[in-house]
């Protein structure tokens, strides 16, 4: 079938992601040495990495479900697809370019360990983000608009997609769960081979190991990635098949977020490698299945406010370093705030993605996706990936 899709709308899977984009912004506010938190907030802004992780799980579940009941025509989802990611990323790209560049060019005498490979290869830089292709690349993966690693590697997702949703949709519901356990066992075992073997010779990596070469690897390499995205497809085909009873919304909703909070009160002693891919695959896909059987007393993820941050998350990932570094860092140095400074810092990011998706990323959407599919089909549904 093409056209609209006649899914109901999955509101609260929309406002999932703001607070996706909203965990990943604040860890980057401590990586950019902005110190909002203390004891468990600390841990819980330092594990902000996951946020992309519940990203990819979300964007198997979601494309599952929305084409799920469509005629996969390959040419017509790619051209959807860069309708939906490409205008936002692109203008991302436009506003980070000048610091990007204006640091690989005019300043390789400076000492800054996170620009060291690139400012080496800025030529395979300039080449591999605007094409999406820098997760590929290990060291190259955070070039010029750091968070837009995720996007390489969901366009890698996409690619594969017309040719993945059949062969899902044809398994039984046994082989689906064995899919989906096989490929939370094969992201684990990735990160725990990475953890036992040591191949950058460090024995004990953070968040703060940029140029580790076999850590960006697993860390950003789409094929180390998939199995979370197909873990999240998996769990889109058993939601369409009504394998997922309507009692389950809130043991599967407390589940999720309770698997969660252990995480992120335990991080300190696990390995970080393993906490970073998909340790918490099963717990994103539980709270994502819950949520979208529409738990009671979940209904304030579905009320518009919700949505339209929701809507405007994906903005807000792609340029909330962006607004950071003008807002913290000016000049390039650390300009002391207080509380209410602090506030703003955190404000004005969300302010400026919503503008942006309002005013560019939903008009060019518009334009540029394909004419055969009305708009409603989407919006219907109300959940893109990001």
């Amino acid at each position: 079938m093409n056209g609209p899709s006649s899914r109901p709308s999955l509101p609260a899977l929309t406002s999932l992601r703001f607070f996706a984009a909203m965990h990943v912004f604040l860890f980057h506010l401590d990586a950019d040495h902005i110190r909002t938190f203390s004891g468990l907030s600390f841990r819980l802004q330092k594990t902000g990495y996951v946020g992309v992780s519940l990203f990819f799980v979300l964007s198997g579940f979601i494309l599952t479900y929305v084409h799920g009941d469509r005629e996969m025509r390959p040419r017509i989802f790619y051209r959807e697809r860069l309708a939906r990611i490409y205008p936002a990323y692109l203008f991302s790209l436009l506003v980070t370019a000048p610091g990007f560049f204006y640091i690989c060019l005019k300043l390789k005498q400076m000492d800054i360990p996170f620009f060291a490979w690139f400012k080496y290869h800025v030529g395979l830089c300039s080449a591999l983000v605007p094409t999406l292709t820098q997760a590929w690349v290990p060291n190259a993966a955070l070039a010029w608009n750091p968070p837009a690693w995720s996007l390489s590697v969901e366009a890698f997702f996409y690619l594969l997609f017309p040719f993945l949703l059949p062969r899902i949709l044809r398994m039984t519901t046994s082989t689906l769960w064995k899919l989906l356990a096989f490929c939370w066992m094969l992201s684990l075992a990735i990160s725990l081979t990475y953890v036992f073997a040591k191949p950058d010779g460090v024995a004990h990596v953070t968040d703060e190991a940029l140029n580790l070469f076999w850590l960006n690897a697993i860390k950003f390499n789409p094929l180390a990635r998939l199995p979370e995205f197909l873990l999240g497809a998996c769990c889109g085909a058993l939601f369409l098949r009504g394998s997922f009873d309507k009692r389950w919304a809130t043991p599967l909703t407390i589940t999720g977020l309770a698997s969660f909070a252990t995480v992120v009160v335990a991080s300190p002693h696990l390995p970080y490698p393993v906490i970073h891919d998909g340790l918490l695959a099963p717990a994103f896909a539980a709270l994502i299945v819950g949520l979208a059987l529409q738990p009671a007393w979940m209904a304030w993820m579905q009320v518009k406010p919700m949505i339209l941050l929701g809507n405007a998350s994906y903005s807000l990932y792609l340029l909330h370093g962006f607004v950071l570094g003008v807002y913290f860092m000016p000049m390039g140095t650390l300009k002391p705030f207080g509380l209410v400074g602090t506030a703003i810092g955190i404000i004005l990011p969300i302010v400026v993605a919503i503008f942006v998706y309002l005013f560019l990323e939903e008009p060019l959407r518009r334009a540029l996706r394909p004419k055969l599919q009305a708009p409603l089909g989407e919006r219907k549904v109300a959940a893109q990936p990001a």
